[in-house]
């Protein structure tokens, strides 16, 4: 069986219909996900809004560069550590 991938959107959605008169069991299987899905996506998109989603994912995309920036200067860091480290 195929793996669907949701949207943050489509998610807080999804999440917004157990608001209403809908079960979480009736969610999940309207939607095709599990029990476990369901509460995981509450846990961490719970409270949040679309706006707020869009922000998170830019934070980690933003966060995810920064760690580059970090390890490659590491590295750099390292070299000169050693290139300065031998007796001319």
């Amino acid at each position: 069986m195929k793996k669907k991938t949701y949207s943050e959107e489509q998610i807080i959605g999804i999440l917004r219909e157990a608001n209403g008169e809908k079960t979480v069991v009736q969610i999940c299987k309207d939607h095709n996900i599990s029990d476990k899905t369901y509460y995981r996506w509450k846990h961490k998109y719970g409270r949040m809004e679309v706006a707020d989603a869009r922000r998170l994912r830019e934070l980690e995309r933003e966060n995810v560069e920064l760690k580059k920036i970090v390890a490659d200067q590491l590295l750099n860091i390292k070299v000169l550590e050693h290139v300065n480290a031998k007796k001319w």
